[in-house]
């Protein structure tokens, strides 16, 4: 290994990012010129064609809010029918569009971006910081994502990572990351469970450490929740408020919804760092007579908490499912590590300490240890003989399966199975003088097509011609060190590989890819001109 390679551990958050680097040994959070160590996830467009990112981004969310993307991480490798795509329609002041193979859009700054050209803006400014601080070029990363995110959604931040001119040496599961950088150096031996609340996901991943290697023993996760979910639980009761005491619907206009959605974030941070909070947003609309309106409203903590208490118990079905996984009870546990910023809160904390029976470890910056733990594994991936040589051991998030007769699906790969695995299940045609084979595969839980996710339909071609099942092909399902799966089909009579195209997927293609990066290199990134806290 070169003595100058590097290489850097980033946390691409739903509302924030964080960027790491190992430096002197030791896993450390690089801050951007005005000091701020996490940078808002969030692209806004400009009307001279250039672009902001990150906190000063953030400031444009009301006041330039057609062209300011934010939570692109909650529509990341989703198709453009799903639930969540049609959530962020109705809240989100940009416009989600359709693109190609169901896939989804933004439109913004009079331009059409996928989200991992979105996504690879704020990945763009993560390498920007780290090279402002080395004083030169570096490329190599590795990028966490949520451990229950599926292959579209692990491809499409791969692809992101690509498009913004980095090589993405692994993709690592967030929990997993956090457990390096809580057992980096220390010699522990520990079963530890890592409760991971970001703003727009949930994880939990139970892990067993001990002498330098980390095995993720089970994980289980809800990508529809998270604290934004927190947010809108406060911007809903004051919109009914508001109507209940004025007649006038403020969630009817954008623009007066975005207020709402600032207010209620803030509001849950007052109320979890002081017991109370002091809501008041002026001239959020006029009346009929043109008088012009604010809003005004006061939250305590028992409110708040009554308010949220129902995600809260969601995530607790989330942890039975994890310890049910792994076969285990609270009292096999050691110690209970919380991740994401919403762990912040007091309801969150004491429901924990309550639910496993023991206090979470607080010395740890919940905002900063998923990019911690991302840059010691990209210290180790640099070279095997680095200080750094600690092994991981991780799971597949979710069961791998097949379509079959009349929409059912059968299991090709078990959730919890330890990456990386190969596994092959033999296929045979279904009619004389068949020149192909269709397979849909899906990822999921449910033994029918309609409650798991398609990968893709796969229709594999080029084997020997003859009757009915006396022509034998072998699919290769496997599931790479990233969590992402690949399919490959050989003719088991000569072993020849055979083409695999996949007809549906919300996937770039290889010249998508190269045409979004040409692009994200000629974008104007703007340099803030102040430092936002």
């Amino acid at each position: 290994m070169a003595d100058d390679a590097v290489a850097m551990g980033i946390d691409l958050g739903t509302s924030y990012s964080c960027v790491s680097l190992m430096i002197d040994g030791k896993p450390t959070v690089i801050p951007n010129e005005w000091g701020d160590r996490t940078h808002a996830s969030v692209v806004s467009f400009l009307q001279d064609g250039s672009v902001l990112v990150g906190n000063a981004a953030k400031k444009n969310i009301i006041t330039n809010a057609e062209n300011t993307v934010y939570s692109a991480k909650r529509l990341i490798g989703r198709y453009f029918f799903s639930d969540e795509v049609k959530k962020a329609q109705a809240m989100m002041p940009y416009q989600i569009v359709e693109g190609p193979n169901n896939a989804v859009r933004i439109r913004a700054g009079g331009q059409e971006l996928s989200l991992p050209e979105v996504s690879a803006l704020v990945l763009r400014e993560m390498k920007a910081i780290v090279e402002s601080y080395l004083g030169r070029e570096v490329t190599k990363a590795v990028i966490t994502v949520p451990a229950y995110f599926n292959d579209n959604q692990r491809q499409a931040t791969k692809d992101a990572g690509r498009i913004a001119g980095l090589e993405v040496l692994r993709i690592v599961n967030e929990p997993t990351a956090a457990a390096l950088a809580y057992g980096f150096g220390r010699d522990v031996a520990q079963r530890v469970v890592i409760y991971d609340l970001g703003g727009g996901t949930f994880d939990v991943s139970i892990l067993e450490i001990g002498k330098d290697v980390f095995e993720v023993l089970s994980t289980a996760g809800d990508t529809y929740l998270g604290g934004d979910d927190f947010d809108d639980r406060i911007m809903t009761w004051l919109a009914d408020d508001f109507q209940a005491k004025h007649g006038l619907d403020l969630r009817q206009n954008k623009f007066c919804l975005q207020m709402l959605k600032e207010a209620g974030e803030k509001a849950k941070i007052d109320v979890g760092r002081d017991g109370q909070a002091s809501i008041f947003i002026e001239g959020i609309c006029q009346d009929a007579a043109g008088q012009v309106m604010n809003l005004e409203q006061s939250l305590g903590g028992d409110q708040f908490n009554k308010m949220v208490m129902d995600l809260v118990q969601r995530t607790f079905k989330v942890c039975d499912e994890a310890l049910q996984s792994a076969r285990m009870t609270v009292g096999d546990i050691d110690a209970v590590i919380l991740v994401g910023g919403p762990t912040r809160l007091p309801i969150i904390r004491n429901s924990v300490k309550h639910y496993f029976q023991k206090e979470p470890i607080v010395g740890i910056d919940p905002d900063e240890v998923v990019a911690m733990g991302a840059s010691i594994q990209a210290h180790a991936l640099l070279d095997e003989t680095t200080a750094a040589t600690s092994t991981l051991l991780d799971v597949t998030p979710l069961t791998l399966r097949i379509g079959t007769v009349g929409g059912f699906t059968e299991k090709i790969i078990d959730k919890n199975t330890p990456i990386p695995i190969e596994k092959s299940k033999p296929f045979t045609t279904s009619r004389d003088g068949q020149d192909r084979v269709k397979i849909k595969v899906y990822q999921g839980e449910d033994n029918k097509a309609e409650g798991c996710e398609l990968l893709g339909e796969f229709e594999f071609t080029g084997f020997r011609v003859g009757y009915r099942g006396d022509v034998k092909i072998d699919v290769t399902f496997e599931i790479d060190s990233n969590g992402i799966v690949n399919v490959s089909a050989a003719d088991a009579e000569s072993g020849q590989k055979t083409s695999t195209t996949i007809s549906l997927s919300s996937g770039l293609s290889e010249k998508d890819i190269e045409a979004a990066a040409a692009r994200n290199a000629r974008t104007k990134v703007e340099d803030s001109i102040e430092a936002v806290g």
